[in-house]
């Protein structure tokens, strides 16, 4: 996937995320990206205090990770893609994503 393509296929598929990532693999791609230096402590902090509900959590990570830019992206979706197979089958996801 070229870099360019990443937010948007962020975009195409933000509305079936928001729906369907559940809040374990939310929490995990959270820790996931605070590891790789995407988010900081306090920005996962923020999404898992400020928001209540699975769907407001995934909506406020992804609209997050969208504007760190196009890196951050892919490393979301990479993630994704080891934490819910299944999700990143159905949502299709290009595999093979380098992080």
């Amino acid at each position: 996937m070229e870099s360019d393509e990443s937010n948007k296929e962020l975009d195409k598929v933000r509305s079936r995320l928001v729906e369907k990532m559940s809040r374990q693999v939310i929490k995990q791609l959270l820790d996931d990206l605070l590891k790789d230096g995407v988010l900081n402590d306090e920005e996962k902090d923020s999404i898992l205090q400020e928001n209540s509900t699975s769907s407001d959590r995934a909506r406020c990570l992804i609209d997050m990770v969208k504007k760190k830019g196009q890196e951050a992206s892919r490393k979301l979706f990479t993630h994704l893609q080891e934490r819910d197979p299944t999700l990143s089958t159905e949502l299709e996801l290009p595999s093979g994503l380098p992080v």
